[in-house]
């Protein structure tokens, strides 16, 4: 019983522990499926709907939101001076999320109907999240909400975007599975992690990077999101020749960022390091996409040079980076343990880069190659990523080190 009143002591526990088993369920599902579709085990694996899709929705919707959920859930009320949330606001939040995560795995084996429940628990365990954030927003003390709001309304919009996978489910056309994935993207996790990271990560600069070397420009992140919506509409509109309008003064204003926050000076320690290079790769993947809308624009649509290139730039090298460096220090400081950052977890990170970049690579190289470094960039992910569930987990159902509450 004192496990689970540690477990439920704070959210960022509950969402931690569902985050970090499936960024290892996630990547073990699609290692199956890449292994036995190419012919490097086994006989190729049938699912109950497209694996590409089934891809999407899990990296999209069925892993970030743990960790970010978990954050955010912790540092709302913090950075408006509300009340802190009750187990009662995100333990049930966090078991329906987590019935979704594991239905839709048995879904994939047995059957869409299994699959549209999994999405529907989703989906409600989504809206107990937002119900419980916006009583927070609510409730706060009138101050400056702009990035609390930016955040919430993509957290809306990512739940319009499961619920538009679910009517795909249901059986509607596949432009409500396109609204879902390229929805989630530029609508969901990159305003979050966009209005996060020029939220915290100049204030996580503090005391490491030298004052003179951290600016605080406000315009780039609205124009980041601005941007994305931008490239929303005109991905959805298929109008991929001209993406270099949104894509373009995106990068500029996230290279800007990069440089305003003193990379070169974060680099001198770990932790911070990895949420510097994690948002670098946002200026990186948006180049990426720039240089291929142009490409696209010159030749009238026939040179598609760099694949999904772009998309993994962003999804792996900034979204999952982000996600380790956010994630690895709330767990930290909220477990009461010492910022200490060993050989074992700079390799990790080390190992989540090439994953990236071999992931970024795959669309670049002859084709024969592709399959091969497919697999081996998953590979490297599980084994990236397993010494830091391992290490970590027991942190979420133990008692703080340091004898705090929370």
């Amino acid at each position: 019983m004192s496990y689970w009143k540690s477990f439920t002591a704070a959210p960022h526990r509950v969402m931690f522990f569902g985050g970090a088993l499936q960024a290892l369920a996630v990547m073990l599902w699609w290692l199956i499926e890449l292994a036995t579709r190419y012919g490097f085990v086994g006989q190729q694996m049938e699912w109950s709907i497209a694996p590409t899709a089934a891809h999407s929705f899990l990296m999209i919707y069925g892993m970030l939101p743990f960790f970010m959920f978990g954050f955010l859930m912790t540092v709302f009320p913090r950075w408006m001076g509300g009340k802190e949330l009750t187990a009662e606001s995100f333990v049930p939040a966090c078991i329906l999320l987590m019935v979704g995560a594991v239905g839709f795995y048995i879904g994939l084996i047995a059957s869409n109907a299994i699959l549209i429940f999994a999405v529907l628990s989703t989906l409600v365990g989504w809206g107990l999240v937002l119900h419980a954030l916006s009583q927070v927003w609510l409730a706060a003390p009138k101050q400056d909400k702009r990035h609390p709001s930016a955040i919430f309304v993509a957290l809306v919009m990512g739940w319009l975007g499961i619920a538009s996978y679910l009517v795909w489910l249901m059986g509607a056309s596949d432009t409500w599975l396109r609204f879902s994935v390229q929805s989630g993207l530029w609508l969901f996790l990159l305003p979050v992690f966009a209005s996060v990271g020029h939220r915290m990560i100049p204030f996580f600069s503090n005391g490491i990077v030298p004052p003179q070397y951290i600016l605080r420009p406000f315009w780039p992140w609205p124009l980041l999101l601005v941007g994305g919506g931008l490239h929303f509409a005109l991905q959805f509109s298929e109008a991929t020749d001209w993406l270099w309008l949104s894509d373009l003064p995106m990068l500029l204003a996230a290279f800007y960022l990069t440089y305003a926050w003193g990379f070169r000076h974060s680099l001198r320690n770990p932790l911070l390091a990895i949420l510097h290079i994690g948002f670098a790769w946002i200026g990186i993947a948006l180049l990426l996409s720039t240089l291929q809308s142009a490409a696209l624009l010159f030749s009238h649509g026939e040179i598609f040079i760099l694949g999904l290139a772009p998309l993994h730039a962003l999804t792996i090298g900034c979204f999952a980076t982000l996600m380790l460096g956010m994630g690895t220090r709330v767990t930290l400081g909220h477990s009461g343990l010492p910022f200490d950052i060993d050989t074992s977890l700079k390799l990790m990170f080390v190992g989540m880069q090439l994953v990236a970049v071999l992931r970024v690579s795959a669309d670049m190289l002859p084709l024969d190659a592709m399959p091969w470094l497919y697999c081996v960039a998953a590979l490297i992910w599980l084994v990236s990523f397993t010494p830091w569930v391992w290490r970590y987990l027991p942190a979420y159902w133990r008692p703080r080190a340091d004898g705090r509450p929370g």
